[in-house]
């Protein structure tokens, strides 16, 4: 099983890094908390791995600490949850919280991520509260930019608020709204202020 990868970033999307370790290209799938910190294409990165097995194919998610692949597979554990929606679920909330919605059996909270019904929240709730206890949380990690014309980084936050399980005409909305703002934007800061939108 691959634990753990160290090497330099190939390619980086908000759902997927390529990551070249000495020669080799591993794709690993990511949330977005760990693609805001993940750093530039060629710049060394260090990711905490799962291994997803199943008789048809073989995954990898990748966290760059390990409070989010301790999450990722406490979530996993949970009845009707599979990686795909694990993912999401990080990717939906900032890894922080997550532990502090979850602890507060705040259900609200848990179903403003897409793919995340009542029963669902309530399932996470019940099956994660006792087990969260002993979870360290880390500070906050400033994003490092990455700079993108306006039409790329459109249809890039367009196409990763649909791969997040946003309507089209949703994403739409939130997008126009965000890159009207006066600022130099980069994907990550707007694709954090797109979901905060969403969010509310």
């Amino acid at each position: 099983m691959i634990a753990f990868l160290r090497g330099r970033v190939l390619e980086k999307q908000p759902n997927r890094v390529l990551i070249d370790v000495n020669g080799v290209g591993y794709e690993v799938v990511i949330p977005l908390s760990t693609f805001y910190d993940v750093g530039d294409e060629g710049a060394e990165v260090a990711l905490r791995v799962h291994t997803h097995v199943r008789e048809d194919a073989l995954q990898l998610f990748g966290f760059l600490t390990l409070l989010e692949r301790q999450m990722f597979e406490r979530l996993i554990a949970v009845s009707g949850i599979g990686p795909k929606l694990a993912i999401a679920v990080l990717s939906g909330l900032d890894t922080r919280d997550l532990v502090t919605a979850v602890q507060r059996a705040d259900v609200a909270r848990l179903t403003s991520i897409p793919g995340v019904g009542k029963k669902t929240a309530e399932r996470i709730v019940l099956e994660l509260k006792d087990r969260l206890t002993q979870l360290t949380v880390p500070a906050a990690v400033d994003a490092k930019p990455q700079v993108a014309e306006e039409d790329r980084l459109r249809g890039d936050l367009l196409s990763a608020l649909q791969n997040l399980g946003y309507h089209r005409t949703d994403a739409e909305r939130a997008v126009g709204v965000v890159l009207e703002q006066p600022a130099d934007r980069t994907l990550e800061s707007a694709l954090k202020d797109a979901l905060r939108r969403l969010s509310r």
